[in-house]
């Protein structure tokens, strides 16, 4: 069934074409809303609570551009909406820092999970910035129009996001080290 006949049943609240497309993007939209969480379980819920706003808004789908990208904003933006009813994301105000911050990484020692980990533990502020600017490919004013903060505070998040990093990577690169000269 091509992905068009499946988009109108669901519009019609046809329960096997949602099903379908769960099971098609599941996977892909999980993977996301682990990026934007603190944990699975946490990941879970974010994924549940998307798939309810896809299906509930799917008739406001146009067919222009990705199906997929469009799923993706609605993922992204209901996590968003959840920590603003939250209200964690107490967003730190600082004036933006201006060194550009490289992080050394070898590729084959670093697993995905390790990577992963990493970003769940960074500050709510930090985590969804560097989230929606370096793995989403939104614009620092994208990321402040959604976050309800200045560009600038979007860049200093950014900046002190891959700061943390950094310092937690060297940290775990120079254990690592230490412990091998032990052995």
């Amino acid at each position: 069934m091509s992905l068009e006949k499946l988009i109108r049943q669901c519009a019609n609240n046809d329960r096997k074409a949602q099903e379908e497309i769960y099971r098609l993007y599941a996977g892909k939209l999980f993977g996301l809303c682990l990026k934007y969480s603190r944990n699975k379980t946490e990941a879970e819920d974010n994924l549940q609570d998307g798939f309810i706003t896809i299906f509930k808004k799917v008739k406001q789908f146009k067919h222009k551009g990705s199906f997929e990208g469009w799923m993706k904003r609605i993922v992204i933006n209901t996590a968003l909406q959840k920590y603003r009813e939250k209200n964690v994301l107490s967003l730190i105000h600082e004036d933006y820092v201006r060194e550009e911050v490289a992080v050394e990484v070898d590729e084959d020692e670093v697993s995905l999970d390790y990577l992963l980990n990493l970003i769940q533990n960074l500050p709510n502020q930090y985590r969804l910035v560097f989230n929606m600017y370096i793995l989403d490919g939104y614009s620092h004013k994208e990321v402040a129009e959604a976050l309800g903060i200045s560009e600038g505070t979007s860049k200093s998040n950014l900046s002190r996001a891959r700061a943390i990093l950094k310092r937690k990577i060297e940290q775990d690169q120079q254990e690592s080290e230490q412990y091998k000269a032990l052995e």
